[in-house]
């Protein structure tokens, strides 16, 4: 048992021993302005464009379940408009960027992984340096940035899709009006809501992508390794995900 304990947590910090490598090395990429720029919109695309059905998916049936749990809650002794209230604040401040986030780092976090651990293996990252490419502003620095930038995006699209599935769930199921929920929506609300998800959001994005690319180059031999890496990266980003939710609640709540 404690030999099992061992291997896991040595594995977990040649993971993060892994990242914070390849953090340094970013600085050192980004400086190559000449490779990374175009690739950056292409991951764009696949990273943030690409995710964007999944999210709005898991946010719609969030919505819809917080919205008859919260009239559960309330019957007989919360007003019933404070359903609007519980929907807005529980999607914006944590489902909406925790969920979306955990669903992400399954899908971006775990083909970073993968796509990167099979080009080390099948030596197309030595093939770059070979040609005098940088691997890091070839391949990290656009999926780092373009991760970064595209997360809280789709983290907005993703609490507006919940929170109108709220409201359509309110207003169709539990005989709310729309007037009623809104004004609960709005009772509370606070500009600081919105931002405070979407800040979450990015360096939700930033880890995953950073994390991702650090186990798929931290590969070395077959195809067994770079399901390992994949698994690594995917559990990683998750476990960074939940310690970033709670530094940013203890520093900005």
């Amino acid at each position: 048992m404690l030999r099992f304990i061992t291997s896991r947590v040595e594995r977990w910090l040649t993971a993060l021993g892994r990242v914070g490598v390849l953090f340094g090395d970013l600085g050192r990429g980004v400086r190559d302005v000449d490779t990374w720029p175009r690739l950056t919109l292409v991951q764009m695309r696949r990273i943030g464009v690409d995710s964007l059905p999944i999210a709005i998916f898991i946010s719609v049936f969030t919505g819809i379940v917080l919205s008859l749990q919260a009239s559960y809650t309330f019957t007989g002794a919360v007003p019933m408009y404070f359903v609007g209230t519980a929907v807005g604040k529980s999607i914006m401040l944590e489902l909406g960027p925790v969920l979306t986030g955990l669903a992400l780092a399954g899908r971006v976090g775990a083909n970073i992984a993968a796509e990167l651990g099979t080009m080390r293996v099948t030596e197309q990252v030595d093939a770059l340096e070979t040609l005098a490419y940088d691997p890091v502003s070839y391949l990290v620095v656009p999926r780092v940035f373009a991760a970064t930038v595209m997360f809280p995006i789709v983290v907005a699209v993703a609490i507006a899709a919940g929170v109108v599935a709220g409201l359509v769930a309110a207003v169709n199921l539990l005989d709310l009006s729309t007037v009623e929920f809104v004004h609960g929506l709005r009772l509370f609300y606070r500009f600081k809501d919105v931002w405070f998800g979407l800040l979450k959001s990015t360096s939700f994005g930033f880890a995953i992508a950073l994390i991702g690319c650090a186990c798929g180059l931290g590969v070395r031999q077959g195809a067994e390794e770079v399901g390992r890496a994949t698994t690594q990266a995917v559990v990683v980003s998750a476990q960074m995900i939940l310690v970033l939710d709670a530094f940013w609640a203890l520093l900005l709540l």
